[in-house]
């Protein structure tokens, strides 16, 4: 099973509303970069990936899982993007900062360590073990 790794800034989104948004789930639009479409679009639904807050904190604080395959986002005038629904599954234990992440030399290939600005990004099997038991799971 693929893994992914998902940014939120929590102001906008976080992982308090995600979990608020019970099994039903949210969409998780407004995604403006091909590489994170591309990654949006290879997700199937079950796979999971880390929810992020960015800016604010920047670290991994949970799991939420694809419920709803890639699908056009309203909010996109060009009708080049899309969206996937998620739902929350787990919080971390302990939160996983950016700097903790950086300080693993097992991460040191992890995208989020070498294109940090990329909202939606893969994650290797064993980065997401690592990252997993680095945060209490």
């Amino acid at each position: 099973m693929p893994y992914w790794l998902v940014k939120s800034e929590p102001v906008k989104w976080s992982w308090d509303a995600q979990v608020a948004a019970g099994a039903k789930g949210t969409h998780w639009d407004g995604v403006r970069n091909h590489s994170a479409k591309l990654s949006l679009m290879a997700m199937e639904l079950g796979d999971q990936a880390f929810f992020y807050h960015s800016n604010e904190g920047k670290a991994v604080v949970g799991i939420v899982e694809v419920i709803k395959k890639f699908y056009p986002d309203p909010s996109d005038a060009s009708g080049k993007f899309g969206m996937v629904d998620f739902k929350a599954v787990k919080p971390f234990k302990t939160p996983v900062s950016l700097d903790a992440i950086k300080r693993e030399s097992k991460l040191s290939k992890m995208v989020l360590v070498n294109n940090s600005r990329l909202s939606v990004q893969p994650v290797t099997a064993e980065e997401w073990k690592l990252v997993c038991k680095m945060g209490g799971l």
